[in-house]
């Protein structure tokens, strides 16, 4: 028997970082993002060796060890490593399960589309296919959030794995003592069909570790930075705007909450955008895009841009030649959340 899942990733089109402890816990956060179809995949191989195999085939990078209750962090594949601790100790009595688990995202690690939790969704979700856990949407995606925050201690927001499972086009509001509220909006198809049309991602090349432009949005909050404080202030309102705009199909709107909340966003921490980024963003523009900002954290990783879909490939052919490193991906969105099923 094999199991397999997926887990779809993100785009961030308002709030991001508003979801991030301690700001949400303070002032309440506000995120509106929609799942694309690029994918975390994950399959179990039920074993009975008496082992762990964990594969990552993106990263080339595997590792095995004999089935134990706990398998201790050493900086390989430690993900995979929490994910499995968590189902033994929580759901499986303490007692050593023997397995494969193999992965593959689609798109580089340190995207800024949510990979890493989305990649722990997909996982978690082959457990509890395998397990037959009664886990619910919120349930998972807690438990995903805790694997990955808590556990693991991966600095980040709340949005991400919940977004892997819920899946669409959804408006989250994140309170204080965990509090999380998803709300699936109705957005028309033609709305899609237009954003999809004028939607052009391009990965910048530059793979970005987010954790230290986390921890430096997080001890501007602690600390009372005044302007870093009225930037998440502003980027949460737009959020509320951002939802406004897509349910109503006003476009030009939505071109304005996407220029204000990259401004407001850059405010936040030192390292969100650099030269290179700014230097895209400018490129775009001349090649006749109508904003941009950069999906995530920030730092590098995605970016996203808004152009008139009938001039979509002259900025891509823009970017391209203005950059070796970078690469232009389609966009389709996708209403479907986490999915995994059996191989007989």
């Amino acid at each position: 028997m094999l199991i397999r899942s997926r887990a779809p990733l993100r785009l961030g089109l308002a709030g991001g970082g508003t979801d991030v402890s301690p700001y949400c816990d303070q002032f309440g956060g506000a995120i509106l993002n929609a799942t694309i179809d690029y994918y975390a995949y994950a399959a179990l191989e039920p074993l009975d060796t008496g082992s762990v195999e964990f594969a990552s085939a993106d990263l080339h990078e595997s590792a095995s060890y004999d089935a134990s209750p706990v398998i201790p962090q050493d900086g390989r594949l430690d993900l995979f490593k929490a994910v499995y601790n968590h189902v033994v100790r929580q759901f499986n009595g303490g007692k050593p399960l023997s397995l494969r688990m193999s992965t593959r995202v689609d798109v580089p690690a340190g995207s800024g589309l949510g990979s890493s939790s989305t990649l722990v969704v997909a996982m978690l979700a082959a457990y509890a296919e395998w397990l037959n856990l009664p886990l619910g949407e919120y349930e998972l995606a807690h438990t995903a959030y805790v694997i990955e925050r808590e556990e693991a201690g991966l600095q980040g927001g709340k949005q991400d794995q919940y977004a892997a499972v819920f899946g669409g086009f959804n408006f989250m509001e994140f309170g204080d003592r965990g509090r999380v509220l998803v709300n699936p909006l109705r957005v028309k198809d033609w709305v899609i069909c237009e954003l999809e049309a004028s939607l052009l991602l391009y990965y910048t090349g530059q793979s970005r570790s987010s954790a230290e432009i986390i921890r430096e949005q997080t001890r501007n909050v602690k600390e009372k930075n005044e302007l870093a404080l009225d930037a998440m202030h502003h980027i949460k309102q737009e959020a509320f705007r951002m939802k406004e705009c897509l349910l109503r199909g006003e476009f030009q709107v939505l071109q304005e909450v996407l220029r204000s909340s990259w401004e407001s966003k850059k405010q936040m921490a030192s390292k969100i955008t650099n030269n290179h980024i700014e230097s895209l963003y400018a490129c775009a523009l001349d090649a006749g895009a109508y904003c941009a900002k950069i999906s995530g954290a920030g730092g590098g990783g995605f970016m996203m841009f808004l152009t008139d879909p009938i001039h979509k490939d002259k900025v891509a052919a823009a970017l391209n030649a203005s950059s070796d490193e970078g690469t232009v991906y389609r966009c389709h969105f996708t209403g479907v959340g986490v999915q995994a099923w059996r191989v007989p």
